[in-house]
């Protein structure tokens, strides 16, 4: 047991050389690398306060988890312990799960769900403990049986990319698609071209965790943005930036999905209800 926590425990180690810079830190660069994980998520649950107040408070648990990730990241990378393996990667599954229950389109969904969420999130929570349980059985495969996560959500973000005709969504799911595929080179490089003569540079697994944050960030922001005009297609939802819109905020600012407050009084009349949505009539109640 105690040889979890013993640094070194785990079979996975990284390109960068360990405990240069750092006498207690292993691979330093790519601990510190997780910087946006540790430190973006409070600004991201500020950021997504209209959605959450409006559409669903899950953005908020998928935020803190990639907080988590980070904090079981920077371990691992610091201590090389299989402890800190599997919290690292147990912490993306969770995130990947969380998303899976909160933004999975209902279209795609087994007809068997017949479009309830609650339901689907139901059936979501034991594959959860399953897979978590199982990522402790064979440690050496997580990461490959994760990294399958990233092709069925790349088509998924394309088969709404399809669907939408807004030029900001639109450059937001290709510059997301780019980032991860840019992040899985880095990532492919760093694990398996370590001993080939011509690798010089031993810190791209650095690079992969401030790409994979950006990207994941940004397809969580649009599968937000598209279950708002799927599911609760009477709110005004818009794709918006922080700390300002347009120019080049668009490129270098974070996204956010903003939306504007509801007019209970306005919807309770608008022609196209016979009467309102179920949530309206309970705010009016």
């Amino acid at each position: 047991m105690w040889d979890l926590f013993e640094w070194g425990s785990s079979k996975v180690d990284w390109c960068e050389k360990n405990f240069i810079h750092v006498y207690f830190v292993a691979e330093f660069y790519n601990t510190i690398s997780n910087i946006l994980f540790l430190t973006m998520p409070p600004l991201l649950i500020y950021l997504f306060q209209p959605y959450s107040k409006q559409v669903s408070k899950g953005a908020n648990i998928v935020f803190l988890l990639l907080f988590i990730v980070g904090v079981g990241s920077a371990y691992f990378h610091c201590t090389l312990s299989l402890l800190g393996q599997l919290l690292d990667e147990i912490a993306i599954l969770w995130v990947l799960m969380a998303a899976i229950a909160i933004w999975f389109p209902i279209r795609h969904m087994p007809s068997v769900f017949n479009g309830d969420r609650k339901m689907f999130q139901t059936v979501i929570i034991p594959l959860s403990i399953i897979s978590t349980i199982l990522c402790c059985v064979i440690p050496e495969v997580n990461a490959f049986v994760l990294m399958l996560f990233g092709g069925p959500i790349i088509w998924l973000l394309f088969d709404e990319y399809q669907r939408t005709n807004d030029i900001k969504v639109k450059a937001l799911a290709l510059r997301s698609a780019a980032l991860w595929l840019l992040g899985v080179i880095c990532w492919t490089n760093d694990k398996f071209l370590c001993d080939t003569f011509w690798y010089r540079f031993p810190y791209l697994h650095s690079g992969w965790h401030i790409l994979i944050f950006v990207s994941s960030y940004a397809a969580c922001v649009l599968f937000a943005y598209f279950q708002v005009l799927e599911e609760r297609p009477e709110l005004e939802v818009s794709l918006r930036y922080w700390p300002k819109q347009g120019g080049y905020w668009e490129f270098l600012g974070v996204p956010y999905v903003f939306i504007d407050a509801v007019d209970l009084d306005t919807l309770s009349t608008h022609s196209c209800w016979s009467q309102p949505p179920s949530f309206v009539q309970e705010k009016l109640l």
